[in-house]
Order: structure tokens, then sequence, then C-alpha cells
């Protein structure tokens, strides 16, 4: 499903196999259990690059696990939404900068796993942004939108990502705000460009909870939607 690499100050956390990567009960379990891996084996400099293999980042919610149930369905799309809080707000307390290094299309749970990191690098020859739920005619839960309004600054650029059903290639995700960079000719390209983005920040050797305690600061409303205090380190660690 997912494994963890550290290779010097960087730590590699990737999806794994040629499936779409869904985020089933299991694999949420499975990210936050290597994401708090990460953090128990953090120290001043380490950064965390997430991506995957194969076509997909990853394509939301696993649906069809959520349909097999039959009148049960609710219940377990409910019980994902629940479940994927915690890996959000883990990322946002990570003690770390965070990169997401997007091997290909990334949707609905998938893109708001993505946009959780705090760089997101995209391919140009291959991968789109979806937020799928107004298509399919599913809510969106009110820590994504929370999420979206932290990190997208245009309004028009939400619009776009939340109301339009549209895909957004790299390039115009790039033009909306969305992502950082997407002038990267393979999944091989992405992920040594936030290597090399990884290496230079990982050279600051930073203080992880001072920048975690910073980042959480930037986005107050969207700590109260994942429970995370906004502020919690004490003056005298500063």
């Amino acid at each position: 499903m997912c494994t963890l690499e550290k290779r010097g100050d960087l730590f590699h956390l990737t999806l794994t196999g040629d499936d779409e990567h869904r985020f089933h009960p299991d694999t949420i379990t499975s990210v936050l259990s290597l994401l708090e891996q990460a953090k128990s084996q953090s120290t001043k400099g380490s950064v965390l690059i997430t991506t995957g293999h194969g076509k997909f980042f990853s394509n939301g919610f696993d649906l069809a696990w959520a349909q097999s149930a039959g009148h049960g369905a609710i219940e377990r799309m409910h019980q994902m939404v629940k479940s994927f809080k915690p890996v959000l707000a883990a990322l946002l307390d990570l003690p770390m900068p965070t990169i997401a290094a997007l091997n290909g299309h990334a949707a609905a749970s998938g893109l708001m796993f993505a946009l959780s990191h705090d760089y997101v690098f995209m391919r140009k020859d291959r991968g789109v942004l979806y937020m799928s739920e107004v298509d399919i005619g599913l809510p969106v839960p009110d820590y994504f939108s929370a999420l979206v309004v932290a990190k997208v600054g245009s309004g028009i650029a939400r619009r776009e990502l939340l109301l339009s059903g549209k895909k957004l290639k790299g390039e115009d995700a790039v033009a909306l705000g969305i992502v950082d960079s997407a002038a990267h000719d393979s999944a091989e390209g992405v992920v040594e460009a936030t290597v090399s983005l990884g290496e230079s920040l990982a050279a600051k050797k930073w203080n992880g909870e001072v920048y975690a305690s910073i980042r959480r600061s930037l986005y107050p409303e969207l700590c109260r939607m994942l429970e995370l205090t906004v502020n919690n380190l004490a003056t005298h660690n500063l």
C-alpha cells in the first residue's frame, strides 16, 4: 500500500503499486502510521517527499468498497471521511517541510492529501487535478473546503477547483496558483525536482517544531476543523 524510506535528511513516503491508490480504511491507517513514524524520527533538517507509482497519485476514497456495503454505503463513506481527517492533521502538524511529487492524477481526497503538503509539484506530460464531487453528487466534507480556502488564494481558482468539475492539467494548476510547478516530463523528473528542493530545505537545518508551529498559525480555521492547536509551542523553545 505505502512505504516510508529515509535517505539522509529526506523521508520518502510512496503510495506503491500500479492501481489508483484509493484511500480504503486500511490505506488510511497505513499512511497515518507512516506519518507518525516520520514525526518520531524527525531531526533538524528533516523533509518529507510524498509520491506514488503508476498512473495515479491517488484517485480519492475507495468508493467501490463503500458501495459494496449496499444500504451501508453511506455509513462507510462517513467512516472514510472521519478517519481521513487525522491524516491531513498529521501533515499540517508534521515538524518538517513537506513536498508532494504528483506522479499522475490526483482526485477528490487524493487531491486534498496533496494540497496538505507545503509544496506541490506536477508533471507537464501527464496528470490532472480533479474534484469529482460536483459531478458524482457527493457533498464536499467541511474540512476539505477549509483546506481549499486555506491553500488556494483566489476565489476564481477555488471555483474552478470545486464548482466546475474541470480536470486541471499542470499548466492550468500553476496559473491558478494551486500547485508550485509543472515543468517536469516524467514521474522521475518530478521526483528529482522535489528531491532538489528537499535537499535545499534540509540544508537550512530548521527547528521542526518551530516550523510546524508557524505552519499551523497560517491556517487557523483549517486547524480548528482538524482539531489542531494553532500554537502550542512553549516560548522557551523558541
